[in-house]
């Protein structure tokens, strides 16, 4: 072989190796994303010859599929709707638009994924028609139904989480709406339902479980700074700090005080654990600044702030902003200023704690099924970091159940059970008070962390508290998840 055929042999052979790595990049690993592609036209058309799979909780399908008459052969039915709305979303192929759990999910549920390739053979050998996987969520229908109720009336929402695992076991965001209004092939009365919710001053469309407008979180951030405090080794929940009725913020001509006007407690000095036991601000913006922004922030990031989350539904992040100066700093000791959280992240950090330190990523699907019952893909807990070590986390729970059992957190209290629990009651710049309550139990054993947020003051404009409101609503979610 003269030296140009060897030369030319290699660049054909190249040639064809580069093919065949494309062509099995596009069909292997590229191939889900291009099926669902919006523009991949024969997808869609493709998927409307096929059943979708149901949603299942608890062993009851919360969404599934029901023949019609038009071109798109099957239409979504959700049972339930508004309560499990924040989790489904719906699917309506004639809008082609799908939210929730139904987007995050269409390949496997439509039957155009790779996941559904060998069940499509299978069922085009035995003349079977091809429906699509079902999905099994982690929710509990008790806890769900318990939060959705609590919840009427109020612009709210609740996350419950598994610790160990950090599977969500309720997900529960008001008011909610009627996905069916929404899955309905009529895309006049779809579109006119749709544009109704956008235009409710309530933002009903909002998941204020995981995204909408984020609000600060109050006091429930102060459980976050306690840990931050306590992991650098130089303060214990019984360090003091100075205990005035009003403090300046530094470089600031501005003051913050407690919620009552008065000092914490009549000492001179206060202990952190007694400030948050009793939820007071000022000690927690004096520990704030003497930590500084940075560890703070490095501490809420260790529980999932600055970071958006795949449930498989995707989270807004929570925020703690970097360059704050002191002032700045100082308010967000107690939840203030520039730090907001969804309810999930408060749930995190609770969950965290509970789970000595070791924050999971969130899940609220715990399996993929295939028409003969068989698990196609499953989902176990994975760790997202480890915040603090155990005898932190431990310091702060102590705290947490003094607040509880005698603080100013004693609306979460439950007969025979130790709850672990911390309040907020954010201002929210001009509007009404934002609520909030997180916690745990039982705390020594802990089956589940929740947060609750109620916006708008839960209707008492300046007068409603996270103890009053939100912290009853955490007990019932607690006590559905716990059998009580």
């Amino acid at each position: 072989m003269t030296k140009e055929l060897r030369r030319l042999s290699i660049v054909m052979l190249f040639m064809f190796l580069s093919l065949f790595a494309a062509a099995s990049w596009i069909q292997v690993v590229d191939a889900d994303a291009l099926g669902q592609n919006s523009n991949n036209k024969r997808t869609r058309l493709d998927s409307y010859e096929i059943q979708r799979g149901s949603i299942i909780v608890d062993g009851v399908a919360i969404a599934s599929s029901v023949p019609t008459s038009d071109m798109y052969q099957f239409q979504r039915a959700y049972t339930d709707a508004a309560m499990w709305e924040p989790v489904t979303g719906y699917f309506n192929p004639a809008l082609q638009s799908a939210t929730g759990i139904e987007k995050a999910l269409n390949a496997d549920l439509s039957g155009t994924g790779s996941s559904a390739f060998f069940s499509e053979i299978e069922r085009i050998v035995s003349g079977q028609p091809q429906t699509g996987l079902s999905v099994e969520l982690s929710l509990n229908t008790a806890a769900q139904r318990a939060a959705y109720e609590a919840l009427q009336g109020l612009q709210g929402a609740v996350v419950a989480i598994e610790p160990k695992t950090g599977r969500i076991l309720a997900m529960v965001s008001t008011p909610g709406f009627d996905t069916n209004l929404l899955a309905t092939h009529d895309s006049d009365a779809a579109n006119a339902a749709y544009d109704q919710l956008d235009a409710d001053p309530a933002n009903p469309l909002y998941n204020r479980a995981i995204a909408g407008d984020l609000n600060p979180p109050g006091s429930t951030f102060k459980i976050l700074v306690a840990a931050a405090a306590f992991a650098t080794g130089e303060w214990t929940p019984d360090s003091t700090l100075p205990n005035p009725a009003r403090y300046q913020l530094p470089q600031s001509n501005n003051t913050v005080s407690n919620a009552w006007g008065g000092t914490c407690g009549a000492g001179d000095t206060v202990t952190i654990a007694e400030a948050i036991r009793l939820s007071c601000n000022i000690p927690m913006a004096e520990l704030a600044v003497q930590l500084g922004d940075d560890t703070i922030r490095e501490m809420a990031e260790k529980f999932g702030f600055n970071k958006s989350f795949d449930t498989p539904v995707a989270s807004t992040a929570s925020s703690y902003p970097r360059a704050l100066d002191d002032a700045q700093t100082a308010l967000t000791g107690f939840g203030q200023g520039k730090v907001t959280a969804t309810p999930l992240q408060i749930a995190m950090v609770a969950a965290g704690l509970a789970n000595d330190g070791v924050v999971m990523n969130p899940h609220m699907v715990d399996a993929v099924i295939g028409n003969d019952l068989s698990v196609v893909r499953s989902y176990e807990g994975t760790e997202f970091a480890r915040a603090t070590d155990k005898e932190v986390a431990d310091a702060v729970t102590a705290a947490m159940v003094a607040s509880v059992n005698t603080g100013a957190a004693q609306g979460a209290r439950i007969d025979g059970v130790d709850v672990a629990g911390k309040t907020g009651t954010a201002e929210n710049g001009s509007n009404p008070y934002t609520l909030w309550f997180t916690g745990f139990a039982p705390a020594d054993d802990p089956a589940v962390a929740v947060a609750v947020v109620v916006e708008n003051g839960g209707g008492k404009g300046q007068s409603g508290s996270g103890d009053t409101i939100a912290a009853p609503i955490a007990k019932k979610v607690i006590e559905a998840v716990l059998g009580r």
